[in-house]
């Protein structure tokens, strides 16, 4: 065997060898997100492409013949665009884009496969891209096209991971070397014709992918889990505080004397909403909006009895049948009451809506408190805690949106949607 298929077939087999320890792993995961799922197929295809290139290798070092090479090369060429395509749905289930443009980044990247596999198969009729002569493979001068599917997806993936917001430094760095180790390596190809230099990219891309990518989201998805952890005991800690829990135990001990039926509901209140709160310390799960509309009821039922007119309340349910993560609507409505408001004087009405649209239902906690000016506000900070908790509960779920509204002097509104 000549030294350039000894170099290749040893690329192949290391090739081969990492990325079936990467499916391994990916594949013995017991959950896989969405993007680890396109991954786990990119890395399938491509092992299975390396290993196709592995067997002709011997293939042809052995029965050399022109029927072989035109076979194993409109397959090769045929398959470099699938590795593309799989890598491109990759990036859309990483990244995750808006629909509209994840739509049109489909419709293109399918489009654009069917027209070049089309043309691949086609150049086994009419010689376009390559032919066989005598058991040797020669180009043809229209070969570049044949790569003008890899071209077009790699250009559309490294300019939107350079460009897109969503997608931080190191994964842009991540994606700009898959398309463009690839590219570089081809030109040193043209160099050493016959080395499979092109292959040996793609294993040291797809490792910077795996790991700077991969990796690198388990890590912070790891971290995130842990903030939501803590979230949830500092969002139980900021509302049973001790001045709480003294305030509502001395307005139920009053009215025990002068209302007794107004003290044991007063009492079943109080219990409902420790019940909820201990609960989301272990509660994984999503509860129904009922049951978290249970705790905000009981919640303000209690700040009633002690601030009596200053605080209104009105309920606009036209929607309950839906899930919700627990203690994810609750702080918002304390927010509204504590620092919104009974800030003023003389007090306001908060008002709790819910509704089903389309495709989301729809949580509004509105205030007419006294607000606070939206550029002068630090989300990430302290200061505001419900606010700051709650977005990291709410990233327990995948399609959900906040937006915070407010005004100084005329109240904050909250609006929380959950994707059907």
């Amino acid at each position: 065997m000549e030294n350039n298929a000894m170099f290749n077939a040893t690329v192949c087999l290391i090739g081969i060898v990492i990325f079936l320890v990467h499916i391994a792993y990916l594949a013995t995961k017991k959950k896989r997100r969405k993007d680890e799922n396109a991954l786990l197929a990119f890395l399938a295809f491509t092992a299975i492409h390396f290993a196709a290139y592995f067997t002709f290798v011997f293939l042809r070092a052995n029965v050399p013949s022109d029927a072989l090479i035109r076979g194993f090369y409109t397959g090769f060429y045929i398959a470099n665009n699938l590795e593309v395509f799989f890598l491109f749905i990759y990036m859309l289930r990483y990244v995750e884009p808006e629909k509209k443009t994840a739509k049109i980044f489909a419709i293109l990247n399918v489009s654009l496969l069917a027209v070049f596999v089309f043309l691949d198969v086609l150049n086994l009729f009419v010689p376009m891209f390559f032919e066989a002569q005598g058991g040797k493979y020669v180009r043809l001068p229209l070969l570049p096209i044949s790569q003008g599917y890899q071209f077009v997806m790699l250009a559309v993936i490294f300019f939107y991971a350079l460009f897109s917001k969503k997608v931080k430094l190191r994964e842009k760095i991540a994606f700009a070397v898959y398309c463009l180790l690839p590219v570089v390596a081809i030109a040193f190809q043209d160099a050493f014709p016959g080395y499979a230099i092109a292959y040996l990219s793609i294993i040291v891309a797809t490792e910077v992918l795996f790991f700077f990518l991969n990796l690198e989201r388990n890590i912070l998805l790891a971290s995130e889990e842990e903030k939501v952890r803590d979230a949830q005991i500092r969002v139980m800690l900021s509302q049973i505080q001790p001045h709480f829990i003294y305030n509502s135990l001395s307005s139920i001990s009053t009215l025990i004397t002068i209302d007794p039926e107004k003290a044991q509901a007063a009492l079943d209140d109080f219990t409902e909403y420790l019940r909820a709160n201990l609960s989301s310390l272990t509660e994984n799960r999503m509860i129904a909006f009922d049951n978290e509309l249970s705790h905000i009821r009981a919640f303000l039922s209690l700040e009633k009895i002690r601030f009596g007119e200053r605080l209104s309340v009105v309920y606009d349910i036209a929607a309950t049948d839906f899930y919700v993560p627990p203690l994810s609507v609750q702080p918002l409505v304390e927010n509204a009451v504590r620092h919104g408001i009974l800030k003023k004087v003389e007090g306001g009405t908060l008002t709790l809506r819910s509704y089903e649209e389309s495709d989301r239902y729809v949580v509004e906690v509105i205030d007419d408190g006294v607000g606070f000016d939206m550029d002068k506000v630090d989300f990430e900070s302290n200061e505001h805690v419900g606010l700051n908790n709650i977005r990291y509960r709410l990233r327990q779920v995948g399609s959900v949106e906040m937006k915070v509204e407010s005004e100084v002097g005329k109240g904050t509104k909250v609006t929380v949607s959950f994707a059907k």
